[in-house]
């Protein structure tokens, strides 16, 4: 595909820059804040942080801001930023396990140990428009803070055993799946077939929509896969890094909010010939629980062989990812003025070719009637 840079066009472009700014602004009253879009709008910012694969609320919201809640520039502006920051560590494995639990359900088990927290959700509230919210204003926050919820911030999360462990204590599960050395997406080129640490990387970042839509169609018609949510928990895991005078202590840097979804799937048969069930995984920065959700389905299925659609890695790995997807479609906005001339060139040439060829025919046609009428004459004589 051919390109022509844009030349001339400067002060058009600098025009067009200015008019952006002044309709973000013309008709509001005050800037939005970033801390209200960091605190206030939290799924969202969580959304920018998990498909951009940086967990930095703040840089989150400030990318919303500027990109004027656009979500696939905020994920790009902020993957772009990350791609100027210096690697000095690499984290240790995260342990959801010992993760400080703010919502834990299961779907599979009524009672489990330590008991369902529903937690900060809206899954179980009528969704009605809440217009009592255009009069918000920060004394009736405080007020609500105070009364409604007084107790919230004074109570400590609670740490619990996961679910699919004690399923694994009583044979009910294959072990947990090796993902070997770690592939970093950052920075090696991928292949086919990609490792397993590859896929969860590519998912963990891809976007919500994407992955939602083929975790539906996995579960609607493909191959009619229906999992259930062993366990999902959302809550914060602190990220720690080896002491570097001595690599078998560690040094705690901060603790980070996590979705961790387990899914149970279909039984199948281990090689010793044992029928056990088979867990689905996703994990995702912040509070993301659908993309969670589809993110463990589209593991497991990415596991098995099939003719689905989300059983063809590289379909869906090269598909779910939003900067990719949105870059190459919005890059349809710019110049292409040397490839479609090339095509009208094209198009010109071949309809004279086929004018020609059409005038040649009927040429040939009106000769061949012209000797057959003559034939006919000299028939009749």
């Amino acid at each position: 595909m051919g390109y022509v840079a844009v030349t001339g066009g400067q002060k058009a472009i600098e025009a067009a820059d200015q008019l952006n700014l002044w309709y973000r602004l013309k008709d509001t009253e005050h800037s939005l804040e970033t801390t209200d879009i960091e605190k206030q709008l939290r799924h969202l910012v969580d959304r920018v942080m998990s498909e951009s694969g940086l967990y930095a609320p703040n840089y989150a919201a400030l990318a919303i801001k500027q990109a004027e809640g656009d979500l696939c520039e905020a994920a790009f502006l902020m993957r772009a930023y990350r791609s100027t920051l210096e690697r000095t560590y690499e984290s240790l494995t995260i342990d959801p396990g010992r993760m400080r639990v703010i919502r834990r359900i299961s779907s599979a088990f009524k009672d489990i140990p330590g008991g369902q927290i529903l937690g900060p959700t809206m899954d179980y509230t009528h969704r009605l428009l809440n217009f009592s919210l255009n009069h918000e204003n920060s004394a009736e926050m405080m007020n609500i803070l105070r009364e409604k919820v007084p107790d919230l911030k004074l109570s400590q999360p609670p740490v619990f055993q996961k679910v699919a462990k004690l399923l694994r204590e009583q044979g009910l599960l294959f072990p947990p799946k090796s993902s070997g050395t770690l592939f970093d997406i950052t920075r090696d080129k991928l292949s086919f077939p990609a490792p397993r640490s590859a896929k969860l990387q590519i998912l963990a970042r891809g976007e919500t929509g994407a992955m939602t839509a083929l975790a539906y169609s996995n579960m609607r018609s493909h191959i009619a896969n229906h999992p259930t949510i062993g366990e999902l928990r959302v809550g914060y895991a602190e990220v720690t890094i080896a002491y570097p005078l001595d690599a078998s202590e560690s040094i705690c840097l901060g603790e980070i909010m996590i979705t961790e979804v387990e899914t149970i799937n279909a039984f199948e048969r281990d090689e010793q010939g044992e029928v056990k069930l088979r867990l689905g995984y996703g994990l995702t920065f912040g509070q993301n629980e659908t993309k969670a959700i589809a993110m463990a389905i589209l593991e497991q299925s990415l596991e098995t062989e099939g003719p689905s659609p989300t059983q063809d890695e590289e379909f869906v790995l090269l598909h779910v990812d939003s900067i990719e997807a949105n870059g190459f479609v919005s890059h349809l906005k710019l110049p292409h003025y040397i490839t479609f001339q090339s095509k009208l060139d094209v198009l010109r040439q071949t309809q004279k070719i086929a004018t020609a060829t059409a005038d040649k025919k009927r040429q040939i046609n009106a000769q061949k009637e012209g000797q057959n009428d003559a034939g006919k004459a000299e028939t009749n004589i």
